[in-house]
């Protein structure tokens, strides 16, 4: 591919993507063993979106910003407006509403699948509440994480489960306003570690055709086993038209929450692969939801956030630049290497020359990460925020 081609071909998928950042990566968080807290961290809505709004002045690709019911509108729909204002003081809008079903003491046994049928309809009640809030503040997606299932055999009943999921999901799916959409997501284990009720990808499928046509999968980078081939579920959810965004984060061993391909960059390069391949066979542009799932107790959050984002368009921008005919015909003739190379050199090339262009001519700086250390925002923030975070000690880098 020659230079300007090239230049082309990154360009335009710089100017395509958007991802979407999360208010809770703003916020102070832990581990299972306990919260650790930054100076700087958001404490309330305002100022995570304040945060979030300096990912976007940088990297040029965040405008929305994903949000938690319980966390970001203490006062249930009474919060949306004031919520939907801040965000417009900051020049950022609302996409994702996460109604949460699994903090509370009532979910101990489970939500939509809890044999109680008066807490299966208090998690109904909640979602249908998300919805709403969502209507009023300009919010398309319902992202449903459910973290119902069972720790030892023969403790519930399995199928009456799934029967009253479909049930929750299908009710609460005919209060959607016609432009919104229900994302559902799955885990095969945590915290139930016998059974799930969404435990993985066919069950999601499953259940959102289940709930009606506007019911799509959500699919989080880090919940899957090991060894499994998350390009090949992607694939498949798009044959089907049943992809609707995902979670995007970064795993180790089990549990997720680590940072955007810092372990796996490859991967993640696959997948958009996959999916800038399906587009280019079928014709067709995927609506798809590119969704940041993070929160970081050592890195900086901010910072991180930024390097996140622009890990992410990296990425892209490499995976863009896959030579689709030359593939197929590899593929088609079954030359392995030379098809395989296809892959491995797009995700060699170095685009950051041409990502720097690209920023200069949108009028962003062309080091997003120094110019957010040159900017002085981190130090207003931590001398305004350390207090209401009780911060003490001096290793906080």
């Amino acid at each position: 591919m020659s230079g300007r081609n090239q230049e082309e071909v990154v360009f335009k998928a710089l100017d395509s993507l958007q991802v979407e950042i999360p208010s809770w990566g703003f916020a102070n968080t832990g581990t299972r063993m306990g919260k650790f807290m930054q100076p700087a961290a958001a404490t309330t809505t305002e100022e995570k979106l304040s945060d979030a709004s300096q990912v976007n002045k940088l990297t040029g690709c965040c405008p929305k910003v994903a949000v938690h019911v319980l966390w970001d509108f203490q006062e249930g729909i009474k919060s949306a407006p004031e919520v939907a204002k801040q965000a417009a003081k900051y020049g950022m809008r609302i996409s994702a509403v996460n109604p949460n079903v699994f903090e509370g003491q009532a979910y101990k046994y489970g939500s939509l699948g809890n044999p109680d049928p008066e807490i299966r309809e208090a998690g109904i009640q909640h979602i249908l509440e998300s919805i709403e809030i969502a209507k009023v503040i300009g919010g398309r997606d319902i992202s449903l994480w459910f973290g119902d299932g069972s720790n030892y055999p023969g403790t519930t009943n399995i199928h009456r489960r799934r029967t009253w999921f479909e049930g929750g999901l299908k009710e609460v799916h005919e209060h959607l306003a016609p432009s919104q959409r229900l994302l559902l997501e799955y885990k095969p284990f945590e915290p139930s570690f016998y059974h799930t009720d969404i435990a993985d990808w066919g069950m999601a499928l499953l259940m959102a055709r289940a709930a009606g046509p506007r019911a799509k999968v959500l699919v989080d980078i880090g919940h899957h086993y090991h060894g499994q081939n998350v390009e090949q579920i992607i694939v498949w959810l798009l044959g089907e038209n049943m992809l609707g965004g995902f979670h995007f984060n970064d795993r180790s061993f089990a549990d997720d929450d680590l940072t955007i391909a810092s372990v796996h960059p490859y991967q993640l390069f696959r997948i958009f692969h996959e999916i800038a391949f399906f587009e280019w066979e079928t014709s067709k542009r995927v609506d798809i939801a590119y969704v940041i799932d993070q929160s970081h107790y050592l890195k900086v959050k901010i910072e991180e956030m930024i390097q996140t984002v622009s890990t992410a368009q990296e990425i892209y921008a490499k995976a863009a630049l896959v030579d689709h005919d030359k593939l197929t015909r590899h593929q088609n003739k079954c030359e392995l290497i030379d098809a395989e190379e296809c892959l491995k050199e797009a995700f060699a090339e170095n685009v950051r020359p041409l990502m720097r262009e690209w920023r200069r001519s949108k009028g962003l700086p062309e080091d997003p990460l120094l110019a957010f250390r040159q900017s002085g925002y981190l130090e207003r923030i931590m001398k305004e925020r350390a207090a209401k975070n009780q911060y003490s000690g001096s290793s906080y880098a």
